[in-house]
């Protein structure tokens, strides 16, 4: 058994950093899935909560490993 780790760029920060590939939060950019840092993803969420939005559901493990067997 093996694990996976992805290293990516931050769609809104461009930050590198690493990820779930599985889980990861992702927005879509021209059609393609674009990865958002944790740090990002958590200004995304203070902003929806100032105005009343939901916040965006965020894996416990979307910024760590994931089992190789989880891979599309």
């Amino acid at each position: 058994m093996g694990f996976a780790l992805c290293f990516g760029t931050c769609i809104s920060c461009r930050r590198l950093f690493y990820f779930n590939p599985v889980k990861v939060p992702s927005f879509r950019v021209n059609g393609i899935k674009e990865p958002i840092c944790e740090l990002c993803m958590n200004r995304v969420n203070d902003y929806r909560e100032k105005h009343g939005m939901e916040h965006f559901k965020i894996p416990y493990d979307a910024y760590w490993t994931c089992n190789e067997e989880e891979l599309p």
